[in-house]
């Protein structure tokens, strides 16, 4: 039986798209749902069109963080997700939250952590002068962008490189990075992947 992921997004769901359309032939996982904290979110009508339920749990409507991870919670138990894909899910989760889905979330972040977590991060490989830049899968826990690293694709930062360049190159890696992780993962391998700009992926249907 295939395992169940829930896709959580808040802005236009590439990520989101890339992990689903690597979820089909023998892959040992399935989207089961995909939820947004953002109504006017565009990644939720590519989902609808990709055929996966998707549900809207809109932030602005709580009073505190506990409470919207409390609705969070119950809306997940509903679809019985086996593992959870942060995919652009623009919210801190409380440690109750996490705790209670440990060892079976995953999050993608735009930098070779343990740098620069948080925000502004392209900004900040730039400013630091770094000579590579890249993205993360890694495990979520409690603290903001650790956990054990599954993953991490790495690419040169060229001359002349902004934030929005070194954006719009590391997306793409970022699409083959997560589904590639989460293969891994939903087969049972958690040993991390790295990988670079100049290396092949392996592809999410191998």
């Amino acid at each position: 039986m295939s395992l169940r992921v829930a896709i959580l997004i808040s802005g236009s769901g590439s990520n989101m798209v890339a992990l689903a359309r690597s979820m089909t032939g023998d892959h040992p996982a399935r989207p089961c749902l995909v939820l947004s904290n953002r109504p006017g979110a565009g990644g939720l009508q590519k989902a609808a069109d990709l055929g996966i339920p998707t549900e809207v749990l809109d932030h602005r409507a709580f009073d505190n963080r506990a409470d919207f991870d409390a609705a969070l919670d119950a809306v997940l138990r509903r679809y019985s997700p086996d593992l959870i894909c942060l995919a652009g899910f623009m919210r801190v989760l409380t440690p109750d939250f996490v705790t209670g889905w440990q060892g079976r979330m995953l999050n993608i972040h735009p930098s070779l952590l343990p740098k620069y977590r948080g925000l502004d991060t392209h900004a900040r490989a730039l400013e630091a002068g770094d000579a590579d830049h890249g993205c993360t899968v890694h495990e979520v826990t409690a603290d903001l962008d650790d956990g054990p690293i599954l993953g991490q694709a790495r690419l040169a930062i060229r001359p002349g490189d902004t934030p929005d360049t070194l954006a719009a190159r590391l997306l793409p890696l970022e699409h083959r990075l997560y589904p590639a992780v989460l293969r891994r993962v939903a087969g049972g391998c958690r040993a991390p992947l790295m990988l670079d700009d100049s290396a092949p992926f392996p592809s999410p249907q191998a």
